[in-house]
């Protein structure tokens, strides 16, 4: 009976198949690929400068590639630092659009490869944007107006009975983050995925060095300033109110970055920010000029924060250091002939050495080559004998003489 029931179930089934199969539905709608969120962001600030890096994407959000971009929009808000975090439609809604950055996109957006297929199989990017996957950056300048946060909605029954609780002396203002997010556009004009956000806290900046000074010989060039102490002000007083003073306030930690702007793009130099006021650069390049500044760090809420630079440190480097001079200076005699040997030096700008001689016992040595010679050895013709006093000087390309080597004595046979 079961197996009967079955086949009969199973007959009606195809009946209907087969009915709906002679019917169109509508046309399904083509699927449009997003661009992933772009990844690797990061903020530091400068001053009332904001640098905020991020990594263009060059995946779909099904992890075909290459991306379906066009650009990518860069959004920043200033909240309250106690601020609950916002969901991804408030925090569009809230933000202000920063920035535009444009990204090579592809003609055909459905012309993708997956992850295990070669990159070749896929037609080149078009437009005159950035690279996808290549490291993109913003910069933002600080101004009043961005340091104010973004009206919240808020309960009034509990902002009500939350004003009614507060002392006589008023608020503190309450500290503030400029939060940054991006999203990438499709070429068809829809938004990705919102990125992580990344924040940098909006409060004073330290100082930066009054003054650096420099120093430099052959081997390095060497940098000092007067450290700087980290600042403790007073939150301002609300209307109405007395100023209040910051007892036992905690003082953040100084270090200080230190900054090659000798070229049109400034190089850190510092890897991580260094706590002593010096800092030695190996780079010596004679007749090169080089210029440096320093930013005071610090770092709050787990985001650096540099102050303005130093005022800048220049310098052309000039060769003013004599060679060391020539060591194991020997004589040998022979039959009219006083041979000089000595130890060759190990200076990497050595031009040669000039050899100095007097008839002993005079030690007013005058010099016996015009010009300097490149061996460690020397050759000297004289009558047989007689004896004579000898020294050494080495000399560099650019012309320093080293102090006079030891002496000594000898003559021809």
């Amino acid at each position: 009976m079961r197996r009967r029931r079955t086949a009969q179930n199973t007959a009606i089934l195809v009946s209907l198949l087969c009915i709906a199969c002679g019917k169109k539905g509508p046309p399904l709608p083509p699927l449009v690929k997003l661009p992933a969120p772009p990844g690797e962001m990061r903020a530091e600030r400068r001053g009332d400068r904001v640098d905020v890096s991020l990594t263009v994407p060059s995946t779909n959000t099904d992890g075909s590639r290459p991306a379906n971009i066009s650009s990518i929009d860069v959004y920043a808000v200033t909240l309250p630092l106690t601020a609950a975090p916002l969901s991804e439609a408030q925090l569009l809604k809230m933000a202000t659009k920063v920035a535009s950055l444009e990204v090579k996109a592809p003609a055909d957006p459905n012309a993708t490869v997956d992850d295990d297929e070669p990159d070749e199989v896929t037609d080149p990017l078009e437009g005159k944007g950035l690279d996808q996957g290549a490291p993109a950056q913003v910069h933002e300048t600080l101004t009043p107006a961005m340091m104010k946060p973004a009206e919240i909605p808020k309960d009034k029954k509990a902002a009500a009975v939350a004003n009614r609780l507060l002392p006589l002396a008023g608020s503190p203002p309450t500290p503030t983050l400029r939060t940054y997010a991006f999203v990438g556009i499709s070429t068809q004009g829809k938004k990705g995925p919102l990125s992580k956000r990344v924040t940098v806290p909006l409060v004073p900046p330290p100082p930066p060095p009054t003054a650096v000074s420099l120093a430099y010989d052959e081997k390095a060039v060497t940098l000092k300033w007067t450290p700087v102490a980290a600042p403790v002000t007073a939150p301002p007083a609300a209307e109405g109110t007395l100023a209040s003073t910051v007892l036992n306030a905690a003082r953040p930690t100084i270090a200080y970055n230190v900054y090659d702007v000798s070229g049109p793009d400034s190089v850190k130099l510092t890897a991580t920010p260094i706590a002593e006021p010096t800092f030695t650069d190996p780079r010596v390049v004679f007749g090169e000029k080089r210029c440096y500044v320093v930013r005071t760090a610090e770092t709050v809420s787990a985001v650096g924060i540099e102050s303005d630079a130093s005022p800048q440190s220049c310098e052309t480097f000039k060769d003013t250091f004599p060679p060391a001079p020539p060591k194991s200076l020997n004589a040998v005699p022979s039959e009219g002939v006083i041979t000089l040997i000595w130890e060759p030096s190990a200076e990497k700008d050595l031009a040669g050495y000039i050899v100095l001689r007097a008839a002993a016992p005079s030690q007013d040595l005058q010099p016996i080559t015009k010009e300097p010679i490149t061996d460690a050895s020397f050759k000297d013709a004289v009558p047989a004998g007689v004896r004579y006093v000898y020294a050494v000087k080495a000399v560099d390309k650019s012309g320093n003489v080293s102090a006079i080597s030891d002496r000594v004595e000898e003559s021809a046979r």
